[in-house]
């Protein structure tokens, strides 16, 4: 009698500090000469907002789009996380990225490593470059509009929600099993949303 097909794997992870090893915000910021800026706007804004805000600073600075993405191409990456990702991905795993920083962070860092073909989808805040050249960064959810009403989470962001989103829309035909990586308290609200036999792999 043939055995039972092994179980489809779906690895979620975050991206900064779990991916890449420093905070992508952060790296961006210091290393673009900014980090007098945001010091001083830290205390009076929400995190997301503040960081569209930062984008207009390097903007006003001079920075370009170009610029951001030599910088991003910088930040540090360990070879090991690269190959686990591409092994996973080669293994069949269904990879995912869920966090809150952006697209054109993330997506920056994981194409010039090669690894961007490796996820399936990327959750992340949205970015684009206007029609003056600044990158725009916006909440994922809408709080004014659609509030996701979770006490956990910030308001632009709900990694439980989106995790929530995904298990909907998993497999029906198969048994999934969810592995979610992740480093801080952020990454607390979706892992609860896990099941019997999901994984957490704290970083």
């Amino acid at each position: 009698m043939a055995s039972a097909p092994a179980p489809a794997v779906v690895v979620v992870f975050d991206f900064d500090r779990t991916i890449i090893d420093w905070d992508s915000d952060e790296w961006v910021i210091t290393k673009l000469g900014a980090a007098d800026a945001f010091q001083r706007l830290l205390p009076t804004m929400r995190w997301n907002p503040l960081m569209d805000r930062m984008m207009a600073e390097l903007h006003a600075r001079g920075k370009t789009p170009e610029d951001i993405r030599d910088c991003l191409r910088s930040a540090p990456l360990d070879t090991h996380v690269v190959s686990a990702i591409k092994r996973a991905a080669a293994l069949g795993c269904d990879l995912k990225v869920v966090s809150d920083a952006n697209t054109f962070f993330i997506e920056t860092v994981l194409a010039h490593h090669g690894a961007l073909g490796c996820f399936s989808e990327i959750a992340t805040n949205p970015a684009s470059v206007d029609a003056d050249g600044r990158l725009r960064i916006s909440p994922y959810h809408d709080s004014a509009a659609a509030p996701h009403g979770c006490s956990l989470c910030p308001d632009n962001m709900c990694k439980g929600k989106i995790m929530e989103r995904i298990q909907a829309t998993a497999a029906s035909d198969k048994k999934q099993h969810f592995i979610y990586i992740g480093d801080g308290k952020g990454d607390y609200c979706p892992s609860l949303k896990l099941g019997e036999g999901d994984h957490v792999m704290p970083k």
